[in-house]
């Protein structure tokens, strides 16, 4: 350990306002081309795909990064880089050592990226950030005997901190009067503090805690969290090609769900749960499981005995057991989706009070701001000319506006399926409009399933009364239903709207050019949990909750099909005889 008082090489030389970067940050994405069909890959980025990206972190960093008993990188970090890599195409190795070291790689140029530091403002001078894939606390340790402190309360104190942390680099800049000692690890860190060395250590609040119980350190404690910073991908200043490359791939996994599942995974029980005895957990689980094991092979045998004694009634149990297992994976499934609809809405009803005030304060700010462009001439807001900003600014607030209320809308549908209760089926829709934004949505897939997607809109269909949203779900499953049943890029879907004026239905017709369907299946369809993918992933419940939400509607939904001669499923929904408000009748006059 060594005492540090020197100003590091990358202390910042001006601040950038926060507002500011962020906002600049916000434009760079909302600007930035998304790749689709027909575009072409630009040169750097082709450049950087044909070679290994390195990739550095902390080698005891638990459980963000660290080696594991073999020698090999893992955590929550290594994870989620990997599957950046995946989604990305691109081909990376991870390299984990003593962090000063690693940082220092990174400044030199010997690493292209760092999958863990911790953002501020002066780092930013010397590094490019990705937007961050967690936020870490910074925690204040102690021995329990000792007092409480903040950060003012450190002067004069002996500090312990990692050599090269954020929190070296904050105690330094911000002149705190403490004497720094430097270390090389987090464990180190808590283990000079238990053994009653120096008096305070600073270090991030989870990898201390998982540290604490892994070592067991009992005599100490934390005793403030002052800091909670952005944490995520670094790269040398000016690599943007690189920057992208991680910041899509994140971007991907968050809406995918993946990147949450990896949080969850790592991270989410420590959060959860601070002080919880793991060990004594596991093994008090591990008892009860051998326990319940025991019962379970028990009844297994009871259950074969059973089955030798009343042969005859076989089928009848089979079949009776497959009922209850289905009834209770929907009421499972109901009570998810009800929790997670709760845990989505509390932060998206937070974003639909906050956005439009957030508004209305620009719209306030706007005429001084319009003064001082015309008395001064153009200037920069956010990185950028006001005369951009000033048209960009209100669209992206608009945007982040309309996303949050889709959010809303999403969560009420999945609140109305878990309910199984009664919708509003009274909205006015275009079949064409409900199918144009489902095609939207499943993009990605279609243009990963084939490269012959055809669409036909029919002119003129008359409206129809229901449900949009649900309406969309049916299409959203009919087309991965379409997409996954081909077997080859060159195979086509052909999708088809129309209006059948002597049914007075307007059709939807999808027609894949896949493998087919065996006829024993067809009528099987849309029963819950029965699918033909289950090896790969499938759960049996989208066409039935599509044929449910289709009988809602008093529609049909019909399948024709042959093995090696691809699918085709019919939507049929009857057109209303309301007037619409311009006094047009939904259903036109028979001739």
């Amino acid at each position: 350990m060594t005492a540090s008082r020197a100003v590091p090489p990358h202390k910042t030389t001006q601040a950038i306002p926060r507002l500011a970067r962020l906002i600049a940050m916000a434009i760079c994405f909302a600007l930035a081309p998304v790749p689709g069909w027909g575009q072409e890959s630009s040169s750097a980025e082709g450049d950087r795909s044909d070679r290994t990206i390195v990739v550095g972190g902390d080698h005891y960093h638990p459980p963000y990064e660290f080696l594991d008993e073999d020698g090999q990188p893992a955590g929550y970090n290594v994870e989620l880089t990997r599957a950046i890599a995946e989604v990305m195409g691109i081909d990376v190795r991870i390299e984990l050592g003593r962090w000063g070291d690693m940082r220092e790689r990174l400044e030199s140029g010997e690493i292209d990226a760092l999958q863990g530091m911790s953002y501020s403002e002066a780092r930013a001078e010397q590094f490019d950030f990705a937007p961050p894939h967690a936020i870490v606390h910074q925690s204040i340790f102690a021995r329990r005997s000792d007092p409480v402190v903040d950060v003012e309360g450190l002067r004069g104190k002996e500090v312990i901190v990692q050599r090269g942390d954020i929190m070296h680099d904050y105690l330094i800049e911000h002149d705190v009067e403490a004497r720094v000692i430097t270390v090389d690890t987090h464990a180190d860190a808590l283990r000079a503090l238990a053994s009653g060395q120096h008096d305070y250590a600073m270090v991030a609040n989870l990898p201390a805690l998982y540290l604490s119980r892994e070592l067991g350190l009992t005599n100490i404690v934390p005793i403030a969290k002052p800091f909670s910073l952005r944490y995520g991908y670094a790269v040398q200043k000016g690599d943007s090609n690189l920057l992208a490359q991680f910041s899509e791939g994140l971007a991907i996994l968050k809406n995918t769900g993946r990147h949450q599942a990896i949080y969850d995974k790592w991270l989410g029980p420590l959060e959860s749960s601070d002080g919880i005895p793991w060990k004594k957990i596991g093994q008090v689980g591990a008892a009860v499981s051998g326990v319940l094991l025991l019962i379970l092979g028990g009844i297994v045998v009871w259950n074969r005995m059973l089955k030798r004694q009343v042969a005859s009634r076989t089928e009848e149990l089979r079949l009776h057991q497959q009922q209850l297992i289905q009834a209770d994976k929907m009421t499972s499934l109901g009570i998810l989706v009800s929790g997670v609809a709760h845990e989505i809405n509390n932060p998206s009803s937070l974003l639909l009070l906050n956005l439009p005030v957030l508004r209305d304060a620009y719209a306030d700010a706007q005429p001084i701001l319009e003064e001082h462009y015309r008395v001064h001439g153009d200037f920069t807001l956010g990185g950028l000319a006001y005369s951009r900003m000033r048209d960009e600014i209100p669209l992206m607030l608009d945007e982040m506006l309309d996303g949050t209320q889709r959010i809303k809308r999403i969560v009420g549908d999945l609140k109305d399926f878990a309910r199984q209760g009664n919708t509003d089926l009274g909205e006015t829709l275009d079949l064409n409009d409900v199918v144009i934004t489902a095609v939207r949505l499943v993009d990605n897939s279609i243009r990963k399933a084939t490269c012959r997607f055809e669409t036909h809109y029919g002119a003129n269909l008359p409206p129809l009364k229901g449900n949009a949203q649900r309406i969309e779900q049916v299409v959203i499953n009919l087309v991965l239903n379409a997409c996954q049943a081909l077997e080859s890029m060159d195979q086509g879907i052909i999708l088809t709207t129309r209006y059948d004026h002597a049914r007075g239905r307007v059709i939807l017709e999808i027609r894949d050019q896949g493998k087919g369907i065996d006829p024993e299946s067809i009528n099987l369809l849309t029963d819950p949990f029965f699918t033909t993918r289950r090896e790969c992933g499938g759960t049996g419940l989208g066409l039935s909750v599509s044929a449910g939400i289709v009988r809602e509607h008093h529609g049909s939904l019909e399948f024709d099909s042959r093995p090696g001669e691809g699918t085709t499923v019919t939507l049929a929904l009857p057109v209303s005889a309301e007037p619409t408000p311009d006094g047009r009748s939904l259903r036109p006059a028979s001739s």
